[in-house]
This record gives structure tokens, sequence and C-alpha cells, in this order.
């Protein structure tokens, strides 16, 4: 069984006669797919908290800001990057360019999986896999499939890598694997199947050296541009109480369930021959196999299980199933692609009605905030809702955009490493110095009595007693302004 999973690619690639018309007829059709199947993003102003930080990070690039320093994250650069372009051209009120970008992304994922299915099975296996892959791409909850945050951004890269490696450009195929890896970590996953690929195509030194040179220099040119020794600590180096699985075992194995049961449902129409060729091992795709288990480990990885993580399953799985379905009969391509598109239906529907508490929370807090503020003005947003500077237009009074980062309480974890000392390290030292130099001229205590709430922590206790008081309340919020401002 392990031999046929594994077998050679080049073993069940065809040569599909020329049909110069092909594209003409696949783009409209995928080019459609996108738009409707991302359709709901553009029905509400903000998503998730991750677009709200991109977007308050791109504010404060284009005023100057330096990533890994005057504002950080856990992220690699390239999607805040791509944020502050879109802001440049478009504005930064609203976030309608980037979901036109995020809309591109998922068109060029679906071309790209297109053509491998194409070059391998033929015509029909290429149209197949772009348009399973593009009904399937919205299955999980919208707040994670909509938002055009980095899952979006780095499916098309990992794409292109095994499109290049298919063709055995191996320079390009490192390029892609860097993207990747530089618009979120777990992309470098990717690696796995084109290494693969390029031991089963018999390679050479000079291939090896092409796919090493290709993925390591775009990483190191990145880490120049920024800050080398900022950019090493927040991508790789620091994130060990981040990706710890202690303190909230039940709530992280709760959401993992949970998103998986959502991701089958949506992939109701996938999984059968999917299953199928598992127990039959017949499609002859050893690497498809590789980037599905790849990026099963790239999931699990840090132990947090958000939905958005489960993105990066789907182009395998779209691939997997389009191979499995060339070896059955007729109907059960029909079956697939009826039950994905009744599948895709479900959600659409769960987009467009699905309510956002969260947002009309932050928007409530942004109206106040605006209101009581000048426009110069910097605020401290006490939370995990960095929406708010966004949605308010006020700066950050720390390059620290969530308490989370201050406290480890990231990813909902409320077990008993959440605090001061489990912050990022050399965290407080920094937020004291911010504070001290550029004191905040309102406070929002937006912890609702969670486990970093400010009674809970000595240092920002001190800080609100110096030099604040309480100043109102708003949905649970605390306000506090600086006094003498009153």
């Amino acid at each position: 069984m392990v031999a046929g999973l594994l077998e050679s690619p080049r073993s069940v690639v065809t040569s599909p006669v020329v049909d110069r018309g092909y594209w003409r007829r696949a783009l409209p059709v995928l080019t459609l797919l996108a738009c409707v199947t991302r359709a709901p993003s553009f029905l509400r102003p903000l998503w998730s908290p991750d677009e709200g930080y991109l977007a308050v990070q791109a504010r404060i690039l284009a005023h100057g800001g330096e990533l890994y320093e005057t504002v950080v994250d856990r992220k690699p650069p390239l999607v805040p990057w791509l944020y502050e372009v879109a802001f440049a051209v478009c504005g930064s009120d609203s976030l309608t360019s980037v979901r036109i970008l995020a809309v591109l992304a998922q068109l060029s994922t679906a071309v790209l999986l297109t053509s491998l299915a194409r070059r391998r099975w033929g015509g029909t296996a290429g149209h197949t896999a772009g348009v399973l892959y593009l009904l399937t791409s919205i299955g999980l909850n919208p707040e994670d499939a909509q938002a055009a945050t980095f899952e979006v951004f780095m499916l098309p890269c990992t794409a292109a890598a095994m499109w290049c490696a298919d063709r055995r450009r191996w320079t390009a195929a490192g390029l892609a694997v860097a993207c990747a890896f530089l618009t979120k970590q777990p992309g470098a996953a990717v690696l796995v199947p084109v290494v693969w690929l390029l031991h089963r195509c018999g390679s050479s030194r000079t291939d090896v050296a092409r796919l090493g040179v290709g993925t390591v220099v775009p990483v190191l040119c990145a880490a120049l541009l920024t800050d080398p020794a900022g950019f090493l600590f927040w991508t790789v180096t620091g994130s060990g109480a981040y990706a710890s699985f202690t303190g909230s075992e039940l709530h992280v194995l709760t959401r993992g369930l949970v998103n998986t049961a959502i991701l089958l449902v949506a992939c109701a129409g996938l999984l059968p021959p999917v299953v199928r060729a598992l127990r039959l091992a017949r499609t002859g795709s050893g690497e498809l196999w590789l980037w599905l288990a790849s990026s099963a480990s790239a999931v699990m990885l840090g132990f947090h299980f958000f939905g958005h993580y489960y993105l990066q399953l789907i182009p395998p799985l779209a691939l997997l199933a389009t191979a499995a379905l060339q070896t059955l009969p007729r109907e059960r391509l029909v079956t697939a692609l009826v039950t994905s598109v009744c599948c895709c239906a479900l959600f659409l529907a769960w987009g467009v009605l699905a309510p956002r508490p969260g947002l009309t929370h932050a928007t409530r807090l942004a109206d106040t905030v605006a209101r009581r503020t000048d426009p110069g003005d910097r605020v401290l947003i006490w939370g995990i809702h960095p929406e708010t500077y966004w949605l308010a237009d006020r700066a950050p009074a720390s390059r620290y955009l969530t308490a989370g980062l201050l406290t480890n309480y990231s990813g909902g974890r409320n077990g008993p490493q959440v605090g001061e000392k489990y912050a990022v390290a050399g965290a407080w030292p920094v937020f004291r110095d911010e504070m001290a130099a550029h004191p905040p001229a309102l406070v929002v205590d937006d912890s609702h009595d969670k486990p970093y709430a400010p009674d809970r922590l000595p240092s920002l206790r001190r800080l609100l007693a110096a030099g604040y008081a309480e100043a109102g309340v708003v949905d649970g919020a605390v306000l506090y302004a600086r006094r003498g401002n009153f």
C-alpha cells in the first residue's frame, strides 16, 4: 500500500492534447466561483481580530514605523507589507482593497491546482480540481474562511511551490516556499513534498543548490529589510510559551474537534473518493499525501487549532479527490460536485447571516474612544481586539497591540500560564518605558475580568493607580483618563 501511495508522480503524468481554448473556458468559471465564494467577505467591515491587527500594523508602517521594532507580531512580514501597499493605493478606511486581493489569491490557488491536475490527469481533471477547491475553500466558520488574513495569502504560495516542483523549476519552487514561509511560518511545510519531488526526479547537486538558494535568499532579504535579530525572535525563537499545550487543554481540544468537524462537513464531497483511494492505494501521488500530512502537522503545530489553520489542508485534499475520481465511475464525479455545491451553499448562507457581536462591541468602543480623544492622541486598548484602534483611527500607545503578547493569553488560553511572567521575553520593561515616555491619553480595560485583567497584573495596576482615574464604562469595558484631562 505504501509503495502505491508513494509511487513516482512521473508514472501518472499524462500528456494531454493541446487545447488552446482550455483556459478561455476555465478562467471565467473559476473567476465567477472565486467571486461568489468570497462575496460574504465584503458584507462586514471586519471579520476577525487578525484583520484588525494587520490594519493597525499597516497604518503604523505607513507613518514611518518599523516592523519588529515600533510594532511587533509573531508573524513574518509579507502580509503586513501587503496591507500597507493596499492602503497606500486605496486608503486605510476600508478593507475592500485587501478583500479584493484575497479573491485574487483564492483564484490564483485554484488556477495553479487546475494546471497541476490538467498536466497529470487531463483537462476534465483540471476543471474538477479548481472547482472542488473553490467550493470547499469557504468550509469553515466565516470568521476564519472569509477574513483576508495570513492563510488565504499563503495558499497560492504553497500551490505555486508544488506547481514549480512538478515542472522541475527548483529555484522558483524554493522562492515559492520562501514566500509561503514569509506569509506565515506553517507555509514552510510545503517544503516536504517539494523535497520528495526533487528526490523522485533524480536530483543533481545543482538542483538541490537551486532549491536551497531559492528558499533561503528571500528569507535572508526579508530579515535584512526589517531587523535581523527582531525577525529571528518574533518569527522563530520567541514563541515558546505561545506554542505550549499546557494551561488550556480542554478548551484547545474542544476547539480542534469542532473545527475538524466543520471542515469534514465542508469536505463531504471530497472525502469519499479520498478515503477510497487511500484504501485501494491507486492514486500514485505520494507527494500529494505528503503535502496533506505535512499540512496537517502544521495545523497541529502550536496546539491552538484555530479554524483558519485548517485552510492549508484544502488544496491537497482537492487534488487527492481529483486523482481518486479518475479511477472511479463518472457518476462519482457528479456526486462529488453536487455534494460540494450543496455544502458550499450552506457555508455561503452562514457567511451572509452570521452575527458579529464582537464587531458591534468593538465599534461602540471605538466610537467612544474617538469622542473622548483628539486625533493625535495615543490610546491603550487593554484587550485582545486590536481592531478598536483601527475603527477609532487612533494610534496605539504601545508596540504590543494586544494583551496577549504581555500575558500569554493569546489563543484563548485561560489556564495557569497567564500573567506577567509568561509574557514575551523582555516585553514588560519595554512596555513600562513606552508608558513613561508617551503616556496614553486614554486607557481602555477591555479584559472583562479575564485572566489578564489589570487587577492581576502588578505593573499595569500600578500604572493606572499612579496616573489615571476611572472615566466611564462602555459595554463592560472600563475607561481610564489621565488625571488632569477631565
